[in-house]
């Protein structure tokens, strides 16, 4: 068996995919670092793109998997015409990024990394201006509402946080949270974080009239993916004061380029996609994947949650 890794994995992972074949690594799917005629999987986590024409470049091909939940890096339309199955990890993250969501929600309202960097820079008497404020009593406006929306509503009630969820395919809302239109919700909300995955309908839900409807001052979080924001929009809403913070661990170009006015603007927090990359989650995820793949080869049955279905 000969295995294809476009991205290193957990040591854990890559023991039990190298226990079952060949590991062959490539950076570069393209370059001519292997024989294609001869790999029987291909894993990446979230960088490493598993295209249709690799996809057609490797006859033997049994499985293709991503060790992570979103699947806008793999062509599943493809791989699926063609009878490859996709193995992934759904829900595998959910836990850490709501946890990391919660952290960007708490820096960009108090302020701390803003005020971290007053200190830093000598500047104390920055207190005399302080004007954090904390979640109780504030309204979170949640778009998207899968396994880690819920998670991140639930941290948010705890919290004493008003919330509110945008109603999208007719799904009901549970208690105690309220469901409402995207429209209703950017007007109420004082933080709003994305929870979508990334689709041709959400590609740029967040746009210039959505980011003009939202409360002046509001702050929007992004643990999702980096195009559900339109960038230009984005930035130029900062710019005015409109928004009063931003807050990811996504952006649509990873890493931003050296002078985007996002790195040193003052109400922005960055983090370079680390929300799923703790001990705990970043093993647990790739050794999951590891194994599905390897019953996947071994002709036995992967857990039924972790195939894509369509």
């Amino acid at each position: 068996m000969t295995i294809l890794l476009l991205e290193s994995l957990h040591p854990e992972a890559e023991a039990l995919l190298g226990a079952a074949g060949t590991l062959v690594r490539a950076e570069d799917p393209n370059a001519p670092l292997c024989d294609f005629g001869s790999v029987d999987a291909i894993l990446t986590r979230g960088r490493g793109r598993i295209t249709e024409s690799l996809l057609l470049r490797c006859p033997r091909l049994k499985v293709i998997a991503r060790a992570g939940v979103g699947l806008d890096n793999l062509d599943t339309k493809a791989a699926l015409r063609l009878g490859v199955p996709v193995v992934f990890a759904p829900g595998g993250n959910a836990d850490t990024v709501a946890e990391h969501t919660i952290a960007l929600i708490l820096d960009l309202v108090r302020g701390i990394t803003r005020q971290s960097r007053a200190v830093a820079e000598g500047r104390w008497e920055e207190r005399v201006r302080y004007n954090g404020n904390e979640l109780r009593g504030l309204t979170l406006g949640v778009l998207g509402f899968g396994s880690i929306g819920q998670r991140v509503a639930r941290f948010a009630h705890v919290f004493g946080m008003r919330v509110l969820v945008a109603e999208r395919d007719g799904r009901k809302v549970p208690d105690p949270y309220a469901g409402t239109s995207l429209d209703a919700l950017l007007s109420q909300c004082d933080v709003l974080t994305l929870h979508l995955p990334l689709t041709q309908a959400t590609r740029g839900i967040l746009s210039a009239r959505q980011l003009a409807a939202m409360k002046p001052g509001a702050h929007v979080v992004n643990t999702a993916r980096g195009a559900l924001i339109d960038a230009v929009a984005l930035r130029s809403a900062l710019a005015s004061g409109h928004l009063g913070g931003f807050a990811a661990d996504v952006l649509e170009g990873e890493p931003p380029d050296a002078d985007d006015p996002l790195l040193s603007h003052e109400r922005v927090v960055l983090t370079p996609h680390t929300a799923s990359l703790t001990a705990l989650t970043y093993r647990a995820m790739c050794a999951s994947t590891a194994r599905n793949v390897c019953a996947i080869l071994r002709g036995e049955e992967p857990e039924a949650a972790s195939l894509y279905r369509g």
